[in-house]
């Protein structure tokens, strides 16, 4: 029997066989200016990196999304499902598991952030594992250090459940998970000013100390077992505080009981990004990987009047585009750790294998009102009955939450950063 396509094609064979050499002699040129105009895999192609204990294929990286302005966007609705909640994942912060706490609306989990001239790809846990497959990853610095590491280890969970292997300290301050399946490390070291500090408490001082020349070697002495670490600070320096450089008082912030003089904060911030980030450069981890940082700019509060009155941050969607302007405190307190950062950058640029970048999360964390724990920091805090007062967190973030774009974004300058690696050799 024969072809059932035969009567469609009245092509002549003696024809067709001198059209297929005249068709491959057409092609060629196209194929050779492809090669030669572009070396490197086309996007979404596959290739292969090597591990000390494996050889795995590595994650797709796109060409034309590495220098990509995450901070010049809009959030737009969203109808996928978090990659996780509040059961499935089991080292959420108690005051920010809003879902089980009764917070009876869920529309905010359903936004997402859409930078402008870029996409942002959905976090990819397995991408993630992948790149920092054999390294120890370090969160440093305040609450909202702690909140980002608490989001990003959920959606690592999503496909790799890691295991607890440290803890110490008051509120387990200081804390280490370990990855199996990628031999992958991942801490939590608490250190709200970077620079070694005296914090305020019940029982002894009523007010901060910090000694601005002298880093945190709470965190600085693990430097040589850390290959990348992600700063974030900003909250606590608008504590009452005293201020040391050297064997000197610089200053405080207010002390009115105090005879010191009274001086700003901003340049305080300053000074102690500008030394967290020289024990960077001096203490630059031994590993023939190098050493990355990244220092994650400040995330606004959405306090609307006192902090303990009913309906302190009420939003439930995020502000449109105008709406909301960066402007004031949190401006300004971003504006120092971008800049602080790129002086960093210029300092280091003799260093090899040393990167370093500014996770500016300031502006898209500004449009998302909707997204604090607010009341519910508490569990069913309007069980009996709705009072005039009431405690509100409109500082860190439900989880799931925006905060889980911050580390979208940590992924894509990792992403880029490899990127830029397989481009040099």
């Amino acid at each position: 029997m024969g072809s059932p396509f035969k009567d469609h094609h009245p092509l002549h064979p003696s024809l067709a066989k001198k059209l297929i050499p005249w068709t491959f002699y057409a092609m060629l040129p196209l194929v050779l200016f492809r090669v030669y105009l572009y070396p490197y895999p086309l996007r979404h192609t596959a290739t292969t990196i090597l591990t000390s204990s494996s050889v795995s294929p590595a994650p797709a990286l796109l060409e034309d999304e590495s220098s990509c302005d995450y901070t010049d966007g809009n959030w737009v609705p969203d109808k996928r499902d978090p990659l996780y909640n509040g059961s499935t994942c089991g080292t959420i912060k108690e005051g920010q598991s809003c879902i089980a706490h009764g917070r009876p609306d869920m529309g905010y989990l359903y936004w997402r952030w859409k930078p402008k001239q870029c996409k942002l790809p959905r976090f990819e846990p397995n991408t993630f594992l992948q790149l920092l497959r054999n390294k120890h990853l370090a969160f440093v610095g305040d609450s909202m250090a702690r909140n980002q590491l608490e989001s990003l280890l959920c959606m690592l969970s999503s496909v790799s459940p890691p295991n607890l292997v440290y803890r110490d300290g008051e509120e387990n301050k200081f804390r280490r998970w370990y990855f199996e399946s990628h031999n992958f490390s991942i801490s939590v070291y608490w250190s709200p000013f970077l620079v070694r500090g005296v914090e305020k408490s019940n029982t002894g001082l009523n007010h901060n100390q910090l000694f601005l020349d002298h880093v945190d070697e709470r965190w600085a002495a693990d430097m040589n077992r850390i290959d990348m670490v992600v700063l974030s600070i900003g909250h606590w320096f608008l504590h009452p505080a005293v201020y040391y450089e050297g064997d000197q008082v610089l200053g405080c912030h207010y002390c009115p009981d105090l005879n010191h003089t009274e001086i700003g904060f901003y340049d305080i911030l300053r000074k102690a990004i500008k030394t967290a980030l020289k024990a960077l450069v001096d203490r630059k981890g031994p590993s023939d990987n190098g050493f990355d940082a990244l220092v994650t700019t400040f995330s606004p509060a959405h306090f609307e009047g006192d902090w303990d009155k009913l309906g302190a941050c009420p939003k439930t969607e995020p502000y449109k585009e105008g709406e909301k302007t960066l402007e004031g405190m949190d401006a300004e307190m971003r504006q120092v750790e971008v800049e602080e950062v790129e002086a960093a950058k210029k300092n280091s640029m003799q260093l090899e294998k040393f990167r370093l970048e500014a996770l500016d999360v300031t502006k898209l964390s500004l449009m998302r009102p909707d997204g604090h724990p607010g009341p519910y920091m508490h569990p069913f805090p309007f069980a009996y009955g709705v009072a005039e007062r009431v405690q509100n967190d409109c500082v860190h973030w439900c989880l799931p939450g925006p905060i889980d774009t911050w580390n979208e974004i940590l992924l894509e300058v990792i992403k880029k950063w490899e990127y830029e690696s397989r481009r040099e050799q």
